[in-house]
């Protein structure tokens, strides 16, 4: 468990109020001494003024800051000159993601998967950027098999990409076995867990659904019987994820990225308990 690489995720604020509280709470977290912090980037690019601001935001704090790139729905004229925004502000890292089209948008534009862009961003600005891709310990929603998936992952790594971060998982098993699976395969990129802290199970349980991530029957079980306690719902949660990242960091995984949902209070007291930063 020694030097593990932590990186936190935001996202954009929307409101003046938002940027404000997001600015202290990067403050709270820089006590961590993270690798980077990423931002994230809406569907069809629908917050990539607001994605552009907070990167440069964290950057004029003295930090690393590492902007979400997806690219369905868009043309290689808008990423290139993304790109060359990014460039152009010193970004020096970037989290390129296939995303999702707007609702009720159907052609995909010039990209239809990660490794596309991914490819892209090589062949554009060569070893200008650390590209860091997404990875599915659980499989994608909407992978044909487990095996395309990691067919996939391995295309994304084999274009260009420099490590990978996981959708956030509850079962130290799934990410074990994907790591195995992916270095039989050939990648030997660090594959960094993604943790996602819990402070409500009702949020955690639908956003759980709607993006595949697995909630073992055991954990589902036992937030369910504490009902409307919102003081155990929290305590177990933070029992729950300090130990999968105890398990993790103890069997070799490279780093943590935890999605910090705009909160420093969760994220810091797991590191706090694993005693790092």
């Amino acid at each position: 468990m020694s030097n593990p690489e932590l990186s936190i995720e935001f996202f954009p604020p929307q409101t003046p109020e938002g940027v404000e509280k997001l600015g202290a709470t990067c403050d709270r977290l820089a006590a961590l001494r993270p690798a980077f912090f990423s931002v994230t980037y809406g569907a069809g690019g629908s917050t990539r003024e607001r994605t552009f601001a907070t990167v440069r935001d964290i950057a004029a704090k003295g930090h690393e800051a590492a902007p979400h790139l997806s690219c369905i729905g868009s043309t290689r004229e808008s990423i290139r000159e993304i790109l060359a925004e990014y460039a152009e502000a010193g970004i020096r890292r970037i989290v390129a993601l296939r995303g999702d089209l707007p609702s009720g948008v159907r052609d995909p534009g010039a990209f239809r998967y990660a490794n596309e862009l991914v490819e892209f961003i090589r062949a554009e600005t060569g070893a200008r950027f650390r590209i860091e891709v997404a990875a599915y310990p659980e499989w994608h929603p909407q992978a044909a098999s487990p095996r395309d998936d990691l067919i996939a992952f391995k295309r994304k790594v084999d274009a260009g990409a420099d490590s990978a971060i996981t959708q956030y998982f509850y079962s130290f098993d799934a990410y074990a076995h994907f790591v195995e699976e992916a270095r039989a395969l050939g990648v030997t990129v660090p594959i960094v867990p993604g943790i996602m802290p819990i402070g409500s199970f009702s949020k955690l349980a639908r956003f759980s659904d709607a993006c595949g991530a697995e909630i073992p029957r055991w954990m589902r079980k036992k937030f369910e019987s504490f009902g409307d306690d919102a003081d155990a719902v929290r305590a177990f949660g933070l029992d729950v994820v300090t130990e999968l990242c105890r398990r993790l960091l103890d069997a070799g995984a490279p780093g943590l990225h935890f999605y910090s949902m705009n909160q420093a209070g969760p994220t810091l007291e797991i590191c706090r308990r694993l005693g790092l930063g």
